[in-house]
């Protein structure tokens, strides 16, 4: 890659494509300076929300502490290329752009050396049990999107039921059952939207249980969500013996997990409280079926055990509990591009260490190229992974030089494309953060939500869709 100029496309500005994008741009840059070569990247990062971040934004309950830190480092990444100045532009932010509504993924391919998708998983995963279609049963990601602010959701969502199921044993079960149990009094600091908080405030709920198919020694909590769900005000924390037997946290596998057993076990043994709500943590149980006449009103599990194998066996005890809404917690589905192969199975577009199969030129990371699993930390390696192929396969000379030379800036203009940029983005910042300092609450920010609102904040005077 001595005098290579790429023009690679990313398509999906979450942390994947962020993260992919710094690392070709920091990797060309340095080896730049190292050989002394002239090589160059110019680098599209293309999102079809009008703002940055992903499931940053828009899939982690807003509560957490940290995710203002991994927000700041996503943005200081994208925030070293500004937009209006060519001679530094590496990277560049297009939002509001859909690939396969806006523009096809054919249409890129023509246009860049190479396309890498990190488009993640937004979809919840299928749970195959009767009564899953009912009323008031509910996917997590639906109502994690509600009440961050998700621009293409409804602004309203049910909250009238008393007791809420909850069915899954990792984080996005407990951020969940957190923003469920949580009085809406003590999230008004945070960037929740109003419509979020009034809807909370209006919440009839009493008791959350939150169930898993294993036990308490292979929950996919971490320590810190675990320890939050400890600290919220007037919420009791329920959990039962039986779920405990022969759970020592001492032969626990790792330190997380010893720290965590731990903390359950400390919550075992406080007095009963006399909390206005209640979570429940119950173990060993297997969903069989959601009950009711045209909405949810009981749910029905299977008691489960560890076989000598370690396999999860029944052991033939059925419980229902009494609940009138349900939230399917069981994972994530990846994000179908529409020209790319798809794996309908797994959810991911299939590849070989990043590299799209059967696809020269087309390459993977996130939770697209693996499957919805992991932290931050995997997202980075990943990415890693897919760079070093992408640059190999540059430097090899395997990479076609693209057939249409125009900037894709130019046919989105074309087509009256209302896309955004990074500069939108900051004066979209600015404006949410000015809204959480003259609110009546002190905030951080207040989230714009309508789709057209941020558009028209980011590029006043253009008209939107």
């Amino acid at each position: 890659m001595t005098s290579l100029s790429l023009r690679v496309a990313i398509v999906g500005a979450g942390p994947a494509g962020i993260y992919a994008g710094n690392l070709l741009a920091n990797a060309v840059a340095e080896g730049r300076q190292a050989h002394g070569t002239d090589a160059r990247v110019e680098i599209d990062l293309f999102e079809s929300l009008p703002a940055p971040y992903g499931l940053i934004r828009y899939g982690v309950a807003p509560d957490h502490p940290r995710i203002k830190g991994i927000v700041n480092s996503l943005h200081e990444m994208l925030d070293a290329f500004p937009d209006d100045d060519a001679d530094r532009r590496t990277i560049r932010f297009i939002g509001n752009v859909e690939v396969g509504r806006d523009i096809a993924l054919g249409e890129l391919r023509e246009r860049y050396h190479a396309v890498i998708l990190a488009t993640g998983a937004v979809r919840d995963a299928a749970l195959d049990v009767p009564g899953v279609e009912l009323s008031g049963s509910h996917g997590a990601a639906d109502f994690v999107a509600w009440f961050d602010g998700h621009p293409d959701v409804a602004r309203t969502w049910p909250l009238d039921a008393r007791e809420v199921a909850v069915i899954g044993n990792g984080n996005v079960a407990l951020d969940v059952a957190r923003v469920l149990a949580k009085h809406a009094v003590d999230l008004r600091t945070t960037e929740m939207p109003d419509n979020v908080l009034a809807g909370l405030e209006a919440s009839a709920v009493t008791d959350v249980h939150v169930f898993g198919r294993r036990g308490p020694a292979d929950i996919k909590f971490t320590p810190i969500e675990l320890r939050e769900l400890g600290e919220v005000r007037d919420v009791d924390i329920v959990l039962h013996d039986e779920d405990f037997e022969g759970v020592d946290p001492a032969s626990a596998a790792n330190n997380q997990l010893k720290v965590m057993l731990r903390t359950l076990n400390g919550w075992r043994e406080r007095p009963a409280g006399t909390a206005s709500r209640r979570l429940h943590l119950h173990f060993w149980h297997t969903p069989e079926a959601i009950v009711g006449e045209g909405r949810v009103e009981r749910i029905r599990f299977a008691r489960t055990t560890a076989g000598h194998d370690g396999a999860l066996v029944t052991t033939g005890e059925v419980r229902e509990y009494a609940v009138q809404a349900v939230y399917r917690a069981v994972g994530y589905y990846g994000t179908r591009v529409d020209g790319a192969p798809f794996d309908e199975r797994r959810g991911v577009v299939p590849n070989e260490a990043g590299r799209v199969t059967g696809e020269p030129g087309l390459y993977a990371t996130g939770w697209i190229k693996r499957g919805p699993v992991g932290l931050i930390g995997h997202t980075k390696s990943d990415a890693l992974e897919t760079i070093t192929n992408l640059i190999a396969d540059a430097g090899a000379g395997l990479l076609s030089a693209p057939d249409a030379g125009d900037d894709v800036l130019d046919l989105l203009d074309a087509r009256e494309t209302a896309y955004t940029t990074w500069d939108g983005w900051l004066a979209l910042d600015a404006h949410e953060r000015a809204l959480g300092e003259s609110h009546r609450h002190a905030r951080e920010r207040v989230k714009v939500v309508p789709r057209d609102e941020q558009v028209a904040i980011s590029r006043p005077g253009v008209l939107t869709r």
